[in-house]
């Protein structure tokens, strides 16, 4: 039986218990992904230590553990929300449960040390990772199967709140547990894992619009997905050494990996418009509403994708040092300081959503995006050595733009499609956003590698010359920038390891007051963020440019719209009477 019907009528017939298990479903898969990524950000150093790996030597280690997850869940979310359309989507929502909790759990089970044990780690993310791409290629999707249109901003809300929070609390975790075991950094992802499959299998019901006759793209997927990979693995190599060089740009198998990576892409939309039933739906731009909010939400993750790396870098590598912390207690003290950025998007995300609701997405996620690029531009006027209360005040501005743009984003986008696109319509909200975090990661970090291999050199020679040990000069002008930046963001000095390499004789000829400054927590900070400063202000620039190019895409998006659908009627899944009402098309 076919019938119209009204996002209002199916939460009122469904009352609110099954949309809130939903919800709690949805965040718990959330909070359990968000949490798994920062907390293993925050925790690099004691991972590295506890598999004995030295991380002066390692960059490669550690754009694959952050990078590698980011690659698997970009390349698999079209494919999996196309197959939860096909299949359902609370099926491969749990399946997605099911495999993260596997990951999870073989994560805290690495049994490998050295570089066997960074492999294997690397090898268990991707797991986690195939897990991850499942539940994020759905999420979305089942909230707005259950909540109705005048709830849905308010859900989606909520969600990106519980998301977001998951990234900070991950921070503070991650800091905590470090401290005692670096394995239990993964073990705290198995108990979200254990609880939300459980949950899923007794609770959730498959409501949403199926349709099994469509068949699976397999040349789209193949070419899709070989595409991201290609340049992905181009980028991820071109931010590593090669040869002579502190970046990898020149070599040529990243130079024809990036080729190949982008004439795959280019031929791409040409497959699927020819396509019976394409994964990715050209035909879904032709919605000026879907089309304009994915572009600027592309935009926004451009802009703040690489933002955490970067803010990370200079708390941990150099105002915390400054400022007398530690170098071992920096990863800790780096997410409490960080949580300004939290409590913006914690406050203002369910008032956007709910303000969305009432009076439209357009100008909430148009002006959250302006206060982002405000604040971008608040952080690139700061000093190295800032005042806390400016550093906490730009980054609770980050939060107050990012809490107003995306959850009203997502609901515009998730609204303008038709239940039976949902899938592949969450499926490309997500592709979208983790290939732009992806690419903003490596474009900040090429940025800084960049400007760091122009300025270290000089800058090491007259710091070092500003406390008469300019004989040091060759063998400390001669860290790699890689490496200078990768301690920077473990958050240790690589001064002490350096000396610790060098002949005895040698060391005994330097005065005890020099090597005191050269090991204390003040010299190297101030060194590198003279080389540093320069190439994270135009970072944070060109993050506001996307954001500002952003909120005039966001703004010409149109007014609210709401898909006039027709589907199979879903509540009789349910044991409802079906109901019939016309979408509102605002």
């Amino acid at each position: 039986m076919n019938s119209t019907v009204s996002g209002k009528s199916i939460g009122k017939k469904r009352g609110l218990d099954y949309k809130w298990v939903v919800m709690i479903n949805v965040i718990m898969s959330g909070l359990m992904s968000s949490i798994n990524g920062s907390i293993t950000l925050i925790s690099l150093p004691a991972i590295f230590n506890g598999i004995h790996i030295d991380p002066l030597n390692s960059f490669q280690y550690l754009l694959w553990i952050l990078m590698g997850y980011s690659l698997v869940t970009a390349t698999l979310m079209l494919g999996f929300g196309r197959l939860s359309d096909i299949y359902g989507r609370v099926k491969l929502f749990k399946i997605g449960f099911l495999i993260f909790t596997v990951g999870s759990i073989l994560l805290y089970l690495t049994p490998g040390t050295g570089d066997i044990g960074a492999i294997e780690i690397i090898a268990f993310r991707i797991i986690q990772a195939i897990g991850a791409a499942f539940l994020m290629a759905n999420g979305s999707a089942l909230l707005t199967d259950a909540f109705p249109v005048s709830e849905r901003g308010k859900a989606l809300g909520i969600n990106m709140v519980a998301f977001m929070s998951g990234q900070f609390i991950g921070l503070l975790l991650g800091g905590i547990l470090a401290i005692y075991d670096w394995r239990f950094v993964f073990l705290v992802s198995v108990p979200f894992g254990l609880l939300g499959t459980i949950w899923s299998f007794l609770k959730l019901k498959e409501i949403s619009y199926r349709d099994p006759n469509t068949k699976i793209d397999i040349v789209g997927n193949i070419v899709f997905v070989a595409s991201i990979t290609s340049i992905l693995l181009g980028i991820t190599y071109g931010l590593m050494p090669y040869g002579n060089d502190a970046m990898g740009w020149h070599n040529p198998w990243v130079i024809v990996s990036m080729i190949i990576g982008f004439a795959l892409l280019a031929v791409f939309p040409f497959i699927e418009n020819r396509a019976e039933n394409p994964m990715f739906r050209m035909d879904l731009f032709k919605i000026k509403m879907f089309s304009y909010a994915n572009i600027a939400g592309f935009l926004n993750a451009m802009g703040r994708g690489g933002m955490m790396f970067m803010l990370i870098i200079l708390l941990q590598g150099i105002w915390l040092p400054l400022h007398g912390y530690s170098y071992e207690s920096t990863p800790f003290w780096a997410g409490v300081y960080m949580l300004p950025l939290t409590l913006g998007v914690v406050v203002m995300g369910p008032i956007s959503g709910m303000l969305s609701d009432k009076y439209g997405p357009r100008w909430i996620a148009t002006f959250g995006m302006v206060i982002s690029a405000a604040a971008f531009l608040v952080l690139a006027a700061l000093p190295y050595d800032f005042g806390y209360l400016e550093f906490g005040a730009a980054i609770f501005m980050m939060g107050i733009g990012q809490g107003m743009f995306s959850s009203p984003n997502t609901a515009s986008i998730m609204n303008s499609v038709s239940p039976k696109d949902r899938g592949v319509a969450s499926g490309m909200i997500t592709t979208v956003i983790m290939t732009a975090f992806t690419a903003s990661m490596a474009m900040f970090f090429t940025i800084v590698i960049v400007g760091i291999t122009q300025k270290f050199p000089g800058a090491m020679t007259s710091s070092l010359a500003s406390i008469g040990a300019v004989q040091l000069a060759p063998v400390l002008s001669s860290i790699p920038p890689t490496g200078a930046l990768f301690s920077a963001f473990l958050g240790f000095n690589p001064v002490s390891t350096i000396l610790s390499a060098l002949p005895t004789q040698f060391v005994s000829s330097i005065p005890q007051s020099t090597l005191t400054i050269l090991t204390g927590t003040t010299w190297f900070p101030q060194t590198l963020a003279e080389a540093f400063m320069p190439a994270l202000r135009m970072s944070f620039y060109i993050g506001a440019a996307f954001c500002a190019i952003g909120a005039v895409l966001s703004g010409l998006r149109g007014a609210n719209y709401v898909h006039k659908m027709q589907v199979v009627d879903v509540e009789s899944n349910l044991g409802l009477e079906p109901d019939v009402m016309d979408i509102e098309e605002k």
